[in-house]
């Protein structure tokens, strides 16, 4: 998927939460096969090049799309799987591999741990004993600092943004680069939900600040691409709001 994933456990390992464990990583390396855009015969690869049916892929592959096509419907439109004239599932890959692996740890008793993927974060439970999760954001436009904190339990936290790859999300309307915002933070319970809103608000740019609003247990703090700042009305609950840029 061309990201780095990592695992962080609190409390002493069971034999069954490190094969849980050992399950989780197994999980990832088979839906990179699976999904991965970069490897030209990757399954998702291959349906986009007409080469299989949807029917002749592995099952998991029907459910990302699907799970692209309510993203799609609840986004009004500024979610798409083809936006860069080719199938990319990317946007819902990735947060929906992450919560299904920390699924996999908190079924085998690992109630307290995060799992992060590029960036984007599945936490369970907490970092200890009456200490929530800590979860910095990185500055967009500042190398080096942070824009907030993000501190709860059972946080999904996701941050599309231009600072590691620069601009990559496109808009479905145009097919080109999304450029108003730097980067938007969403908190939610649930990365899949979390990671696929996120994309969709990067590409609406301020547009989603209303948007936003509306959604049910999401709250969002987003950087203009000019260095100004906006939140959601209940995102000081859960993160540290920063001075208005």
């Amino acid at each position: 998927m061309g990201t780095v994933f990592s695992f962080d456990l609190r409390g002493a390992p069971t034999p069954g939460v490190t094969a849980a464990l050992a399950d989780a990583v197994a999980w990832l390396h088979r839906v990179d096969e699976v999904f991965s855009t970069y490897r030209p015969g990757s399954q998702i690869s291959r349906l986009g090049r007409g080469e299989l049916t949807e029917r002749q892929c592995d099952p998991e592959v029907a459910e990302v799309l699907e799970l692209c096509r309510s993203a799609a419907r609840a986004a009004d439109g500024w979610f798409s799987v083809t936006a860069g004239g080719r199938l990319d599932p990317s946007a819902v890959v990735k947060g929906w591999a992450v919560e299904r692996a920390s699924q996999l740890l908190y079924d085998a008793g690992a109630r307290h741990h995060s799992v992060s993927g590029g960036g984007d974060i599945q936490t369970r439970g907490e970092a200890a004993p009456g200490t929530p999760w800590r979860i910095g954001v990185a500055h967009p436009l500042c190398p080096g600092d942070l824009i907030t904190v993000v501190t709860g339990r059972d946080l999904a936290v996701a941050t599309p943004g231009t600072a590691e790859r620069g601009p990559h999300i496109l808009d479905p309307h145009t097919g080109r680069p999304a450029t108003d915002l730097a980067s938007v933070t969403l908190v939610g319970r649930h990365l899949t939900e979390v990671d696929t809103l996120a994309t969709a608000a990067f590409a609406m740019g301020d547009a989603a600040r209303g948007w936003l609003r509306a959604r049910d247990g999401i709250e969002a703090l987003a950087v203009t691409s000019d260095a100004r700042t906006w939140w959601t009305p209940g995102f000081a609950a859960c993160g540290e709001v920063p001075v208005r840029g």
